[in-house]
């Protein structure tokens, strides 16, 4: 017989059971997590779930394959090369030459890794390659991407039951004043140096075009129910920066704020998501 129960077993090696599960919420952050590893789970025991696919979920977790995607649907992004271990070992020569043509101050990336952890800034190129090593420590990629001018700023999209469109929050900014970058201690920790602003302060046209492009974005990898779109407006417009296929739910995380700002309260938020995943399901 067909059952949803699940159980958790504890450190001690006792087991509990959940009992039968209606839906999954996976708030779960970095590799396994918002990779697509365990929403694949979940499509084999045939548990709805809120958030993205596997595909998207996937994509949205590798930084290279995020870019190229938006790059091929038209939306722009930060200038990029892509290193992998291997490169690094064999002709690290050439992997510096890549990274100056980028020119400095830069950002070194693990492809996949989320919160900002092994993220190092680089202003000095003698740093470029214990920034690779802290990276390259987190995945077999990394990431060396140019630095960008403008404003932090960020957008929550809602994905639409089957036939909706999706939709697009107020947006927040992230302003750095004692920091390199909003990095894991300012996420999570709450470390000074970081304010967050919400709603930001952007004219009625620059909201538009953002939220425009943040829809355009989370369609282009096929995501579903959640993300937290993250960009730099420059003096040239909008650059994405990142897609959040399931952005923090802390109560300092910006997309839960967002959607407040924009008239929509934290639990209708969530009673908002579970619908959604549950019309998907039953699609």
């Amino acid at each position: 017989m067909a059952t949803r129960a699940l159980t958790v077993t504890h450190p001690d090696g006792s087991v509990e059971s959940l009992g039968d599960i209606d839906i999954a919420f996976p708030i779960l952050h970095g590799p396994w997590g918002e990779d697509g590893t365990i929403q694949g789970m979940l499509e084999l025991v045939g548990l709805p779930y809120v958030g993205s696919g596997v595909l998207a979920s996937a994509l949205g977790m590798d930084k290279h394959f995020t870019k190229s995607v938006l790059l091929q649907a038209g939306i722009p992004v930060a200038p990029w090369q892509t290193v992998t271990a291997h490169q690094w070992r064999t002709a690290p020569d050439a992997v510096r030459a890549a990274a100056e043509a980028l020119g400095l101050p830069a950002f070194v990336k693990p492809a996949r890794a989320g919160s900002s952890v092994g993220v190092t800034k680089v202003s000095d190129r003698a740093d470029l390659g214990a920034a690779i090593e802290i990276a390259l420590a987190e995945d077999d990629r990394a990431l060396i991407e140019s630095a960008l001018v403008g404003r932090e700023v960020e957008i929550a999209v809602l994905g639409g039951r089957p036939g909706e469109p999706s939709r697009a929050s107020v947006a927040g900014e992230v302003v750095v004043s004692g920091r390199d970058f909003y990095d894991f201690a300012a996420k999570y920790l709450d470390a000074p140096g970081i304010d967050l602003i919400c709603p930001a302060d952007l004219s009625e046209a620059e909201l538009a075009d953002m939220a425009d492009l943040a829809v355009r974005a989370f369609d282009a990898i096929g995501g579903e129910g959640l993300a937290r779109v993250d960009f730099f407006l420059t003096a040239d417009g909008f650059v994405v920066n990142e897609i959040n296929t399931m952005p923090g739910f802390t109560p300092i995380s910006m997309f839960p704020r967002c959607w407040q700002e924009s008239g929509l309260s934290y639990p209708d938020l969530i009673d908002e998501l579970i619908q959604v995943a549950l019309a998907r399901a039953a699609a």
